[in-house]
C-alpha cells in the first residue's frame, strides 16, 4: 500500500510550490516551508493536503477569484497533476468559503471540475458540500452529461455518503434522495470508472438506508441501462452479506432446501505466521435448481480482545437438484502492513444465502 511520502511527499509538495508560485508570480514562502520534509514528516496524507492548502493561501491574494485564476494558470502545466491536486482543490474550496458568496462558490466548483481529471477532486469538494449541499449538488447534477468521464465520476464519488478518507457530509448520510438524480443518470454510464462509483455510492447507503437501496435497485432492475445489472449486484453486496431476503431475491438467489456441512477447520491451532485451512460442502436437497451466494467470514480478535468480523466472497454457483459442491479456502496469517493479528481464540464462519453456519473457533498461537 502506498504511503503518504509516496503520494504527497516532499517531491510532490515542491512541485506544487514551484508551479503555483510561477502561476501567481509570487515566492510563497509559507508554502515553501510547509513543503519541507521536516514539516510533512509527522503528518498523515489528509493532514498534508490540508497544511499545504493553507500554506498556499497564506501567500496568495485573499480574493477568491484571484486564487481561482492562479489555479487555472497552474493547470496549464502538465506537471500539475497527481496527489498535489488535493491541496490545490482545497485551496480553491477554502478561498471560496471564506469569500462566502455564490459566485465564488460556483467558481470553486468549476475549478474542481477542471482539476479532477489530473487526479481527483472528490476530497476537496466535500468542504463545499458540507457548507452548501443543495447548491453543490445542483451543480454536480449538471456534470452527469459532461464529456470527460472523470468529471462525471466526480458527481457520484464526490457525493458518496461514506467516501473513504473523505470529510463526512451529514446531509448526504441522512438523506439518500439528495444525490439520487445523479445516480439515476450515471448508472448506465459507458465508463466502468463511473458506474463503479455509482455502485459504491449505492452500497454506502445500504448501511443506514437498506430499504431505500432495495427500492432503488428494484426500480433499476425493471429498467436496465448499460451495465446497471452489474451496478445493482455490486451495490447490494453489503445487503447480500447480511442475508437480506429482498436483496437475495432480487439477484435471483434461491434454495430453501440447502444442506450445509461445515465449515470444518483442518486444525484448531494455527501457528502465528501459519495458515488456516477450512472446507465445507453445500448440497441442493430440493427438486429445482438453486442459485447460491456463498461467503465466509473471519472473526478476528483485536488488541483488546474484542472480535471484528471480516467477510470474504467465495462463490455464487447454481446447483442442480441433488448436486453437491465442495469448497475449500486457506487464509494466511503472515504479517502484513494493513492488518495486525493477535494470538488467542478466533473463528471462521460460512454464509450461505446469508444464513450463518458456525462460527467455528480456532486458536492462533503466540509468536
Amino acid at each position: 500500500m502506498p504511503m503518504a511520502d509516496d503520494l504527497l511527499g516532499a517531491e510532490q509538495a515542491s512541485t506544487f510550490h514551484a508551479i503555483l508560485g510561477e502561476a501567481a508570480g509570487a515566492e510563497l514562502p509559507e508554502l515553501r516551508a510547509a513543503s519541507a520534509p521536516a514539516a510533512l514528516g509527522p503528518l498523515a496524507l489528509s493532514a498534508r493536503a490540508s497544511a499545504l492548502a493553507d500554506a498556499a493561501l497564506a501567500g496568495l491574494p485573499t480574493n477568491a477569484a484571484a486564487v481561482a485564476r492562479t489555479l487555472r494558470a497552474a493547470a496549464q502545466d502538465p506537471a500539475f497533476e497527481g496527489w498535489l491536486i488535493w491541496p490545490a482543490g482545497l485551496a480553491a474550496t477554502r478561498s471560496a468559503l471564506a469569500a462566502g458568496d455564490e459566485q465564488s462558490f460556483d467558481e470553486a466548483m468549476d475549478v474542481l471540475a477542471l482539476l479532477t481529471p489530473r487526479n481527483t477532486s472528490e476530497f476537496a469538494i466535500r468542504e463545499l458540500l458540507r457548507a452548501r449541499p443543495e447548491r453543490g449538488l445542483a451543480i454536480m447534477r449538471t456534470w452527469v452529461s459532461h464529456p470527460n468521464h472523470h468529471v462525471r465520476r466526480l458527481a457520484s464519488e464526490g457525493s458518496r455518503p461514506l467516501l473513504p478518507w473523505g470529510l463526512r457530509v451529514p446531509e448526504l448520510v441522512r438523506n439518500p434522495e439528495l444525490a439520487a438524480p445523479i445516480l439515476e443518470e450515471l448508472r448506465g454510464d459507458p465508463e466502468d470508472y463511473v458506474y463503479r462509483s455509482v455502485a459504491n455510492h449505492l452500497n454506502d447507503h445500504s448501511r443506514q438506508h437498506p430499504h431505500w437501496v432495495l427500492e432503488r435497485a428494484t426500480a433499476w432492475a425493471q429498467r436496465p441501462l448499460g451495465s446497471s445489472t452489474w451496478v445493482i449486484k455490486h451495490g447490494l453486496r453489503t445487503l447480500i452479506k447480511r442475508g437480506d431476503p429482498g436483496a437475495l431475491a432480487l439477484l435471483g438467489f434461491s434454495g430453501a432446501d440447502l444442506a450445509v456441512d461445515g465449515p470444518r477447520v483442518a486444525t484448531t491451532s494455527v501457528p502465528f505466521t501459519g495458515e488456516l485451512r477450512f472446507c465445507a460442502s453445500i448440497t441442493n436437497a430440493g427438486s429445482v435448481p438453486a442459485k447460491v451466494a456463498i461467503d465466509w467470514a473471519l472473526h478476528l480478535r483485536g488488541a483488546r480482545g474484542a472480535a471484528r468480523r471480516k467477510v470474504f466472497k467465495l462463490a455464487a454457483p447454481t446447483l442442480a437438484p441433488g448436486e453437491r459442491l465442495e469448497v475449500e479456502r486457506t487464509f494466511s496469517f503472515r504479517p502484513i502492513t494493513t492488518r495486525a493479528y493477535y494470538p488467542g481464540e478466533h473463528a471462521v464462519e460460512l454464509l450461505v444465502n446469508g444464513a450463518s453456519h458456525g462460527p467455528v473457533p480456532f486458536e492462533l498461537l503466540a509468536s
